[in-house]
């Protein structure tokens, strides 16, 4: 059987050794430190623009908190073009949207992977006003309740310059990670969607540069980058 074309490659399940897998290890690490007084429980992963990574580098990065022996949850929050069911091959028939409208229940909408620990909420049916949804109390009760379940809450996001859903979601967050496209994404994109998260008073973590080339026997590295005003 061929792979899907949107089936995204795990890397840090399929080759643990590898020098990207260590890359999110440090990155995973790296977090974990990123503030002594408060607790990252529940990260955002956002982009500036589409394709550039956000959803492979989360699914990357909740796989090396299952490896660090924590209760992981990953939550497809990108109710316009979902992409972790595919990745995970699990169901998407109930998920994010369809607790939020209350379709079915939290506990219905929780799916295990195949990796020991981790877990998804999937997208669900894509709704007609996925903004209003995260920006609702109704989300608000949904995170306050998975953090007294889960170690590590993972919310992949759309991309922050397309939609605002990012932002509203950023707000209910312990901490963000912005993925960049090394050689896709211009500075002053890069700076706007950084702009756009200050307004709302997100705390930015750190800048995930995805696509920066290595030597050969390494390909593609993730790098990790504080932010300054942390």
């Amino acid at each position: 059987m061929s792979r899907p074309a949107n089936k995204r490659n795990l890397i840090t399940h399929t080759n643990p050794r590898s020098p990207i897998s260590e890359a999110y290890r440090s990155l995973r690490t790296n977090v974990d430190f990123s503030s002594i007084d408060e607790k990252m429980q529940v990260i955002m992963v956002t982009s500036a623009g589409p394709g550039e990574g956000k959803s492979t580098m989360i699914g990357n990065l909740a796989i090396t908190y299952a490896q660090s022996e924590r209760k992981v949850l990953l939550i497809d929050a990108d109710m316009r073009k979902p992409t972790e069911h595919h990745t995970f091959e699990v169901s998407n028939r109930w998920g994010l949207s369809s607790v939020l409208s209350q379709q079915c229940s939290l506990e219905e909408a929780i799916q295990e992977t195949k990796i020991p620990g981790l877990s998804v909420i999937t997208s669900g049916p894509i709704p007609p006003n996925p903004a209003e949804m995260v920006a609702s109390k109704r989300m608000s009760s949904v995170i306050a309740e998975l953090r007294e379940r889960f170690d590590i809450v993972l919310i992949n996001s759309p991309p922050t310059l397309a939609v605002t859903d990012a932002q509203l979601l950023s707000t209910r967050c312990d901490g963000v990670i912005l993925v960049l496209d090394h050689g896709k994404v211009k500075r002053e994109i890069a700076l706007k969607a950084k702009e756009g998260l200050d307004k709302v008073g997100a705390k930015i973590l750190g800048v995930v540069i995805n696509n920066v080339k290595r030597r050969k026997s390494e390909g593609y590295y993730y790098y990790y980058y504080g932010d300054k005003n942390n």
